[in-house]
């Protein structure tokens, strides 16, 4: 198992493994080569991969707007789930935002996405019951 910086060449590979796993909430525009390509170059250390052989087996992005740090799309191939790999991103992940100086991580996961919720709180992520998500799409014409 390796784990590795994510760079725009590894999007095929990352982007079959999210749209194999489910519970994974996709946008036309955010999630595309382009989009991604953007968050990268935005975030270029803190969104990580991990491979086995040359399969992406699992991956997370994570960025940050200086104050605190956001994960996103994590993912595991459902070969691998319980070995570690999504233990190992988020270490990887929680590693990066503390030489940042970024002090708290935040992120949104689907209330029906079970499998995903249970290993965020075996992690130790609370589920927050005071807040309110809000969002406003303000390009209408991708999903």
């Amino acid at each position: 198992m390796e784990i590795s910086l994510m760079t725009i060449e590894d999007y095929d590979k990352v982007y079959k493994l999210w749209t194999n796993t489910s519970g994974m909430g996709m946008r036309s525009v955010d999630d595309s080569l382009q989009g991604i390509n953007k968050f990268i170059k935005r975030n270029p250390t803190t969104n990580f991969i991990v491979k086995v052989e040359d399969e992406v087996v699992g991956v997370i992005l994570c960025g940050h707007d200086g104050r605190r740090g956001y994960i996103y799309h994590t993912a595991v191939s459902s070969e691998y789930r319980g070995k570690g790999v999504g233990r190992a991103l988020v270490q990887a992940v929680l590693e990066a935002l503390r030489k940042e100086e970024i002090n708290k991580v935040a992120l949104v996961a689907f209330a029906s996405n079970d499998l995903g919720n249970k290993f965020w709180h075996s992690i130790g992520f609370e589920k927050r019951d005071d807040l309110v998500y809000r969002n406003l799409s303000i390009n209408h014409n991708n999903n």
